[in-house]
């Protein structure tokens, strides 16, 4: 654990082969992070800027592009899992997570085949498969757990989300009958990058909304009790640079929780974050904020809505990018 007492870890969002061999295990042996995220915008950029795949790659000519990329990604997550090993078998977390195929998010038997088949080929127990919150998502996290397979729920917004991504996990964990670790991942910094504009010209306060109802998702998550289901923090990267770079790190901390960020973040945090609990925050002080944004006319719930349609948009982009230039 990066904060032993509150049982809070820090993970990086970043994965890059030649920054697998170098700067991440410097972290872990530092003892900064104790898990790592990847998604398809991490993937893409990796893959598409990195001299370090140029030669798996050679080896992997006529193969189709998805086939391409999924053993590009596969090595990166071998990798990251054994780099963790020894944290995951000292209980100290050791999870690398590997997302499905966005574009499968509507299909919840077709998320199944290919996130059980991502977790056997890879064959880590420390390994999560990243389901997106969709309605096909929910009975893919179900059956996934039901299986035994950890399962990162991703692209949370919504408070609605998070309790259904609860639910699923729970049903899972009764058909399987013993433990399995699971995340509910929740979108920060883009829910303030979406509404502080507007809610400036109203005088309401900004670089908040973010942290307000990630703390309601806190709440109404750990309210639940759902065995090995932790809450992690993710989008926590400032996008206003009036914002200190650990500001989404600081200002989330709570017990038993997660935060990924980008290692950037990560630094700033070990350097100058204030090690303090930061949630619960009281539900009266986030209603009283959210009361403001609906007083001004601004649809909260709408924000939210889009920012999930923007998330899903993006992780497809990023992943037919990747396709096209395989």
């Amino acid at each position: 654990m990066y904060i032993e007492d509150l049982k809070f870890s820090l993970w990086a969002d970043f994965i890059e082969r030649d920054y697998l061999e170098n700067e991440f295990r410097e972290l872990i042996n530092e003892g900064i992070i104790n898990g790592a995220t990847s998604n398809p915008a991490i993937f893409k950029s990796a893959i598409l800027n990195a001299p370090a795949y140029k030669a798996q790659l050679q080896t992997l000519k006529g193969l189709s592009a998805k086939e391409k990329y999924e053993a590009l990604a596969i090595y990166d997550i071998t990798k990251a899992a054994d780099i963790l090993r020894p944290l995951y078998e000292a209980n100290d977390d050791g999870y690398v997570s590997i997302e499905v195929d966005p574009f499968l998010c509507d299909d919840a038997s077709a998320t199944i085949d290919e996130g059980e088949r991502l977790f056997e080929t890879i064959d880590r127990e420390n390994v999560m498969i990243k389901v997106p919150a969709t309605q096909a998502g929910y009975k893919a996290m179900e059956e996934l757990v039901s299986l035994g397979i950890p399962v990162n729920a991703t692209l949370i917004f919504s408070k609605e989300q998070a309790i259904e991504c609860a639910k699923a996990f729970e049903e899972g964990l009764k058909r399987h009958g013993s433990k399995v670790a699971t995340v509910i991942s929740v979108f920060v910094s883009r829910v303030d990058r979406a509404l502080d504009a507007d809610l400036a010209k109203h005088g309401i306060a900004t670089a908040l909304s973010g942290i307000y109802n990630s703390a309601a998702i806190y709440n109404a998550v750990n309210a639940m009790h759902v065995e090995e289901c932790r809450v992690l923090f993710a989008s926590t990267g400032v996008k206003d640079d009036s914002l200190p770079a650990h500001y989404y790190v600081e200002g989330l901390l709570a017990y038993n929780s997660v935060n990924t960020a980008p290692i950037d973040t990560i630094k700033a945090f070990h350097a100058n974050g204030i090690r303090e609990k930061a949630l619960p925050i009281l539900d009266e002080i986030i209603e009283e904020h959210f009361n403001k944004i609906a007083a001004a006319g601004i649809d909260f719930d709408a924000v939210l809505e889009k920012q999930i349609e923007d998330g899903l948009t993006a992780f497809k982009d990023a992943f037919r990018d990747i396709l096209e230039a395989l």
